[in-house]
């Protein structure tokens, strides 16, 4: 008798958040991303771009009527233990959809919390092939870790003609450890051969990692950290002159990593989403409302460099919007099975959903510091045959 009430109970419950859910029609999306640890930097500018898309349309249009999209934010501190707290607050505050997370294992982390309540999330740029694999409400608009760590072996090995590559990841980090075991793979079935090490959380001191590539001949340092240890590793780095490429993944897309190489002679190479000058209209947008803003300012590390996660945070708001458009409704069950239809060119490109709830995506864009300027340039698009 007394599981038959909780039963009614937690039915009622549901019904209730549902019920509130487009209240004084209002629809709530969450935003589940990291505004403070390692990775609060990547979170924040993540984060700018669904508040940019959100400036840009506050309002939806469903059956006749017109309903204002409040955004929620929840800061999973980057961290796996903090991640579950912070989707429950999401839960609790009544969201239709979550966007984020900036981290694979924070995403993972919170999932099983979105799974419960019936709430779609919609991942912007946690490339782990785990986030979406046996489940049925996250998706997710990027790349994935094994497209992504082909294209930097690829280019490592056929590009840049490395035979020797050493990979370092932090210890028990789902993002570094999957990313380099794909670049391992791929690296090594292409002839090339493959050191790889980890580091403990909270590491400071990465010389003895360089001192390590350099006296194995290494030809690149592939290190897919957050952008916390990445400005160290480059710091140290530029110190000790070394000559082998840094490769980074998408983390390594911020300006807070090309402040850090300015001024040296390091070759910095970098897989990603989106180039500043993909979309005319978006890069004027945002950077305009960059600099009318000094708190969004802040967010993005005090200049108007558009970073790859933003524009993803844009198009993952719009994707949001489709769903909720193709459901009718903002119902959380509803929207979840509207994504996926959902069929959205963003200014990322195309997004389409598979399956498994992977976006169709087969090319990425290789970026390289630019140290004199303090830009990043584009070198290439880079697909797997």
């Amino acid at each position: 008798m007394k599981k038959i009430v909780s039963l009614l109970i937690a039915a009622v419950m549901l019904l209730a958040m549902v019920g509130t859910a487009a209240a004084d029609n209002v629809i709530k999306i969450g935003i589940y991303e990291p505004a403070s640890g390692d990775s609060g930097a990547g979170g924040k500018q993540e984060t700018l771009g669904v508040q940019y898309a959100n400036k840009v349309q506050p309002t939806i249009e469903i059956g006749g009527e017109t309903y204002t999209i409040q955004l929620v934010n929840a800061d999973n501190g980057s961290s796996a233990d903090k991640g579950p707290s912070a989707a429950a607050e999401l839960v609790s505050a009544g969201v239709s959809v979550v966007l984020g997370s900036y981290g694979s294992g924070v995403s993972i982390a919170g999932s099983p919390k979105f799974a419960e309540a019936g709430i779609p999330a919609i991942g912007i740029s946690c490339t782990n092939p785990q986030v979406t694999a046996g489940n049925n409400h996250y998706f997710r608009i990027c790349f994935l870790d094994p497209f992504q760590g082909t294209v930097l072996a690829n280019y490592a090995f056929n590009t840049l003609g490395v035979q020797t590559a050493y990979c370092l990841a932090e210890l028990g980090n789902d993002y570094d450890v999957g990313l380099v075991y794909y670049f391992k793979q791929e690296f090594e079935r292409l002839g090339g051969f493959v050191i790889d090490e980890t580091f403990p959380t909270n590491t400071a001191d990465f010389t003895s990692y360089l001192d390590n590539a350099a006296a194995l001949g290494a030809g690149v340092f592939f290190a897919p950290v957050s952008i916390a240890y990445s400005t160290q590793i480059i710091d140290q780095a530029a110190g000790k002159g070394v000559d082998f490429a840094l490769m980074g993944g998408d983390t390594w897309d911020s300006n807070k990593v090309i402040e850090s190489a300015q001024g040296s002679n390091l070759n910095i190479l970098v897989s990603t989403f989106y180039q500043e000058g993909g979309n005319a209209e978006f890069d004027a947008g945002f950077k305009a409302w960059l600099n009318e803003d000094a708190e969004a300012m802040t967010n993005n590390g005090g200049n108007d460099m558009i970073a790859a996660v933003s524009a993803m945070g844009y198009d993952a708001y719009f994707t949001a919007l489709e769903a909720i458009k193709l459901a009718g409704s903002a119902d959380s069950k509803a929207i979840m099975e509207a994504l996926w239809n959902v069929d959205f060119t963003g200014v990322s490109g195309k997004i389409t959903f598979n399956e498994i709830g992977d976006a169709n995506r087969d090319t990425a864009f290789i970026k390289q510091a630019d140290t004199a300027n303090g830009v990043w340039a584009f070198v290439c698009e880079q697909s797997v045959n």
